[in-house]
C-alpha cells in the first residue's frame, strides 16, 4: 500500500521553499513552513500572498482559493512543528554541508514513517540520503523556479529509495497539477545538466568579448526563441546557485567542458549574485535593469 501524504513540511522559507508551500496549500495539503529566521518566514509569507494575488489577477485562481490556501500554511520557527508531517521537503541553500546540518537536526524530530525529500538541483541523492536515518524514505523532489508557474518536477531516486517512497511522491506531485520527469541520480540530473552549461557558455561568450550582456541575451531571445536571455536567467536563478551546480558537474563528471567560467566565479566573489542582491549581470537598483558589462 502506498503511503498517503496529507501533511507536508517545508524546510526553508526562501524563494523555492515558499513556492513549494504555495503550491502544496493550493493543492489542498496542510503545510508547515519552517525556517530558523523569523525575518525569512515573514518575507516568505509575503511572497506567497503576493504570488497568490498575481494568480488572481491572471484569472488562474479565485479569492476563495487564495484565502483557503493561506489558512493551510502554518509558518513556524519551531522545528518540532514538523513532527507529524508525512512528507518534509528540504529547500535550503544548494550547499551539501548546510543540507547535512539540516538533516541532523530534522531526522530526530520526524516520525519514523515520514518521507524526507530534497529540492537539490544538482547534489547526489544517494550521498545526501547517507546523512539521514532513512535513506530508503529519501529522494529528490526537484521543483522548478518559480514553483507556482513551472509545471515540471524532477523525481530522483537514490540507490536505497524504496518503491513505496517513490510512488507516494509521484502521486503527491501529480495531485499538485505538476508533471513528473524521472531522472537517474547523476550530477545536476536532467534539466540543470542541460541548462547550466548553456548559461556557463553564455558567460564565457561575455568573458571572451564575443558580445555584450545585452547582445547575448537579445541573440538568444530572438535567435533561439528563448523567453529570457541566459544572463538574465542566471541572475534570476542566482549566480551562487549557478556556480554551485557547475562545480558539482565539473567535479562529479570530471570533464573540462563543465569548468565554471572565471567571470562567474568573480561575480560570486564580489557578492553580485543577481536579482537577490540587486546586482549580477544586470544592475537592478534603478527602475530599469542596466547591464553591468
Amino acid at each position: 500500500m502506498v503511503l498517503e501524504i496529507k501533511k507536508v513540511g517545508v524546510v526553508g522559507a526562501g524563494q523555492m521553499g515558499n513556492g513549494i508551500a504555495h503550491v502544496c496549500a493550493l493543492g489542498g495539503f496542510h503545510v508547515v513552513l519552517y525556517d530558523v529566521s523569523q525575518e525569512q518566514i515573514e518575507a516568505g509569507m509575503e511572497s506567497v500572498q503576493a504570488n497568490l494575488n498575481r494568480q488572481i489577477g491572471k484569472g488562474k485562481i479565485s479569492e476563495e482559493d487564495r484565502d483557503r490556501a493561506l489558512t493551510f500554511i502554518h509558518p513556524t520557527g519551531n522545528i518540532n512543528d514538523l513532527s507529524d508531517a508525512d512528507l518534509v521537503v528540504e529547500a535550503v541553500n544548494e550547499n551539501e554541508q548546510v543540507k547535512r546540518k539540516v538533516y541532523s537536526a530534522l531526522c530526530p524530530v520526524l516520525k519514523p514513517e515520514a518521507i524526507l525529500g530534497t529540492n537539490t538541483s544538482s547534489i547526489s541523492i544517494t550521498r545526501l540520503a547517507s546523512a539521514t536515518d532513512r535513506p530508503e524514505r529519501f529522494l529528490g523532489v526537484h521543483f522548478m523556479n518559480p514553483v507556482p508557474v513551472m509545471e515540471l518536477v524532477e523525481l530522483v531516486r537514490g540507490i536505497a529509495t524504496e518503491d513505496e517512497t517513490f510512488e507516494a511522491c509521484r502521486v503527491f506531485t501529480e495531485k499538485l497539477g505538476k508533471t513528473v520527469a524521472v531522472s537517474e541520480d547523476f550530477p545536476a540530473f536532467m534539466v540543470n545538466r542541460i541548462l547550466l552549461p548553456m548559461i556557463n557558455e553564455a558567460i564565457y561568450t561575455l568573458y571572451e568579448g564575443v558580445g555584450s550582456v545585452e547582445a547575448i541575451d537579445t541573440a538568444m531571445r530572438l535567435g533561439a526563441n528563448h523567453p529570457m536571455g541566459p544572463l538574465q536567467l542566471a541572475d534570476f536563478i542566482g549566480l551562487d546557485t549557478c556556480l554551485s551546480i557547475m562545480q558539482v558537474l565539473y567535479e562529479g563528471l570530471a570533464d573540462t567542458k563543465y569548468r565554471p567560467c572565471p567571470l562567474l566565479v568573480k561575480y560570486v566573489e564580489a557578492g553580485w549574485l543577481g536579482r537577490k542582491t540587486q546586482r549580477g549581470f544586470y544592475d537592478y537598483r534603478g527602475e530599469v535593469p542596466v547591464p553591468t558589462r
